[in-house]
């Protein structure tokens, strides 16, 4: 899907814990940076449907394992109406993700106990940027 990359990572074994990288500003995919949050979810449970309007993300999972779907409802685009789903997991699938703003995203929980995603973006948080709706709203099967 346009607008939707996934980019390799490295991880760096060592021998009392390993280093995860995340994102360098030599990058491809990098803009710039406001700030960078954590979100924690449960297992099983769903959060979104979010669509930032302005800026990217980019999303690691350094904890757990957590399934992203994106939605495209942009209707000028090759692949309106179509969802990419993508499983990210530091011992499954180590990558960044980046959605670009106008897509949907909502996320599930499918690591034991929870799981955790660090998200960088190129400005501060501003609610007014994104939408938001419930998870009903754009019909997808999250059933395990």
């Amino acid at each position: 899907m346009k607008g939707v990359n996934l980019y390799d990572l490295q991880q760096i074994k060592v021998k009392n814990g390993n280093i995860f990288h995340a994102l360098k500003s030599t990058d491809i995919g990098y803009v710039d940076f406001g700030e960078a949050y954590f979100s924690q979810i449960e297992y099983n449970s769903v959060k979104g449907w979010k669509r930032h309007n302005l800026f990217a993300l980019n999303i690691i999972v350094p904890v757990g394992k957590i399934k992203f779907v994106i939605y495209d409802d942009r209707v000028e685009s090759d692949t309106f109406g179509e969802f990419v789903e993508c499983i990210l997991s530091p011992d499954y699938n180590y990558k960044r993700l980046t959605i670009a703003p106008g897509l949907w995203m909502a996320f599930q929980g499918l690591g034991d106990n929870f799981s955790m995603l660090l998200d960088i973006i190129p400005s501060p948080h501003v609610s007014s940027e994104s939408d938001a709706l419930p998870i009903d709203s754009i019909e997808y099967d999250f059933a395990l």
